[in-house]
């Protein structure tokens, strides 16, 4: 799939034979962002090579919560909030303060001084407001006694299964904001 030549990458990619994911993955190979180029995608539904947020179930998890839904906020966030939001799912919906902050102070690809955790996580609210159910109770609440952040399970489940097609459909998600004219 890729070749180099002298410092050069040429990559060719089948739009035949090879999946959306291997050439995203191909891609981020080149660049290296990623150790090797899957054979496949583990979680791909059978019949749709490229998911979407339109293939997320819109059954309530709690609270008017759907996984459709769940998907928006997440495409909707800063990459540093989104980050966030995912160490705390992969944790199973429930950090402490302090051990997201060790974990992004020094990460190698969305590094978050300590100090800026907080202001990282504003862009929440807004967005909760805009994609979330209307008065649906904060998406990442925050225990400030027990300094612990805590997502009820259910929503925990549905943003895994949003991260996963987010994680297929990077395309779909905000990025950085644009760097100002000098």
């Amino acid at each position: 799939m890729a070749a180099t030549n002298g410092g050069v990458v040429r990559l060719t990619i089948d739009t035949q034979k090879d999946t959306y994911e291997q050439a995203v993955a191909a891609v981020q190979t080149a660049y290296g962002l990623r150790p090797s180029v899957p054979d496949v995608w583990p979680d791909a539904p059978a019949t749709d090579p490229h998911p979407g947020p339109q293939d997320l179930a819109d059954d309530d998890l709690g609270d008017g919560w759907t996984d459709r839904l769940l998907f928006h906020v997440i495409a909707a966030l800063m990459p540093g909030a989104r980050a966030v939001l995912r160490r705390i799912t992969d944790l199973g919906g429930a950090a402490s303060y302090d051990d997201v902050q060790r974990h992004f102070a020094d990460h190698p690809t969305t590094p978050i001084p300590p100090s800026r955790i907080g202001g990282t996580l504003t862009s929440f609210k807004a967005v909760q407001r805009r994609f979330g159910p209307g008065g649906a109770d904060p998406l990442l609440p925050r225990d400030e006694k027990a300094r612990r952040y805590r997502i009820e399970d259910a929503l925990t489940a549905g943003l895994r299964r949003a991260f996963a097609v987010a994680a297929a459909r990077p395309d779909l998600l905000r990025g950085e904001p644009a760097s100002p004219a000098i």
